[in-house]
């Protein structure tokens, strides 16, 4: 069933409802209303009736008699009795009344008592004359009073079945208002494909429900928009990448076989094979590596490093990849307490990503000093490179994490542009942030922070 439908149906049900319990409410309401007061004025009657029962004067007795008659509206089938009481539990009974013990019992023990049968109202009210005890019995038939309960029961029937017919409209009425919206943005989603992600929801105007899932559409087409760029410049650049070596490979080997040659020529000819098959193998690997840390930045967070010691160990390693470097590692700030040097991390993904950052200072500062500083405190851990070395001109700062970037003047030194956004992905998957700030010529200092969780600064 279609919402619309389910909303429409659902109204009408709850509608419904409230309807019928509001008319049983009201009918009962009314029929209690209705017998309280034909009672108060069967309690008329009868002390009226015992009025002129024990009058010893005719006239005050007739005076009673015509108030009865023309003072009091008139009741349909009105007879009195009077009954002497002739002991505790003992009277004169009239056979015309056919009521039962249990009617009089309670008149003799409370002091009065009613009781309906079909319609016909019998009320009994004990009094006392010259010492003896007499019950009053006044039936009458409260025919108006069912006709009233009748006829009202007839209109809420009736206005009911209306009500439901008008809250049917009413419900298709609201779903109609409710759901537009929605069917707009389902329109509109279904023509955005692959080939227009630009387009985006109408923003309303207002801020309710609407406009909050018009906002989570138009984010998340963002982030669609933006992961098909960059899925697409990544394969455009991959595909370039490794179509070179790859080329250079087959082109060598072509021209190596089109002729018997000298032994130094095959030397030759397989020294630039093997040069080319070994860029393509670390280019192929560092493909899986930034496949591997996933688009969506989500990477299981498995070890509890102590970053000092993670230092070391990278500059450990860069010292047998680069015999002749210069880094300088900077303990001197190190906090009193040493759990602030504790980061939950990937250990090896941790490692390679701060190798990375290190090394790409080191080369293109062509070996000059890089300081490696650490600074640790309750809010947060940061470490930060800074070199003397090239820097970036101004115009390719905000492309350094696109994969295959290179700038101009890292054009000249050996790389494939991989090595800082695969930097960057594994920071950012650990919470960080990578900061970088440069100047052409005169060197770059790379920040980066990690937040600790349930610090003020988050």
């Amino acid at each position: 069933m279609q919402i619309r439908k389910k909303v429409a149906v659902t109204y009408v049900a709850l509608s419904g409802l409230s309807t019928l319990l509001l008319c049983a409410v009201m009918v009962f309401l009314f029929k209690n209303n209705n017998q309280y007061y034909f009672l108060k004025r069967l309690q008329d009657r009868a002390k009226i009736v015992s009025s002129i029962h024990y009058q010893n004067d005719p006239e005050k007795a007739e005076y009673y008699r015509q108030l009865k008659s023309n003072g009091l509206e008139e009741l349909i089938d009105e007879n009195d009795f009077v009954l002497p009481v002739n002991g505790k539990n003992s009277f004169e009974y009239n056979t015309e009344l056919n009521l039962s013990p249990e009617f009089f019992k309670e008149a003799l023990a409370n002091g009065s008592s009613w009781v309906e049968d079909d319609s016909r109202y019998h009320y009994a009210q004990l009094f006392e004359e010259n010492g003896k005890k007499y019950i009053v019995v006044i039936t009458a038939r409260d025919r108006r009073g069912n006709t009233s309960t009748m006829y009202i029961i007839r209109i809420m029937a009736i206005g009911g079945i209306a009500f439901l017919v008008l809250a049917y409209f009413l419900g298709r009425f609201l779903a109609n208002t409710v759901l537009n919206p929605i069917s707009r943005i389902n329109g509109e989603v279904k023509r955005i494909s692959a080939s227009n992600l630009h387009k985006r929801l109408e923003q309303p105007e207002n801020t309710d429900e609407i406009a909050v899932l018009t906002d989570t559409f138009n984010d998340m087409l963002d982030r669609l928009e933006t992961s098909f760029e960059i899925q697409a410049n990544f394969i455009n650049n991959a595909s370039h990448e490794l179509k070179t070596p790859i080329t250079t490979i087959m082109a060598e080997t072509e021209i190596i076989l089109q002729s018997k040659r000298s032994p130094e020529e095959y030397q030759e000819a397989l020294s630039h094979i093997n040069a080319q098959a070994t860029k393509l193998g670390n280019l192929t690997e560092s493909l899986l590596k930034l496949t591997r840390t996933g688009y969506d930045g989500n990477k299981q967070v498995l070890d509890v490093a102590r970053m000092d010691e993670l230092l070391m160990d990278v500059k450990s390693d860069l010292d047998k990849l680069f015999p002749d470097n210069n880094i300088s590692l900077r303990l001197d700030e190190m906090p009193d307490n040493d759990e602030y040097l504790l980061l939950p991390c990937n250990r090896p993904l941790l490692e390679l990503a701060l190798s990375n950052v290190i090394s790409n200072a080191v080369k293109y500062s062509d070996n000059s000093v890089v300081f490696v500083a650490l600074m640790a405190d309750s809010k947060q851990l940061s470490i930060r490179i800074t070199d003397i070395g090239i820097g970036i001109p101004k115009e390719d700062l905000p492309f350094l994490y696109e994969p295959f970037f290179r700038g101009k003047k890292a054009s000249r030194y050996t790389g494939y542009g991989l090595g800082l956004p695969l930097a960057f992905k594994i920071i950012r998957m650990h919470n960080g942030t990578l900061d970088i700030q440069s100047e052409q010529e005169k060197g770059t200092m790379a920040t980066i922070t990690f937040k600790r969780s349930g610090s003020d600064s988050l």
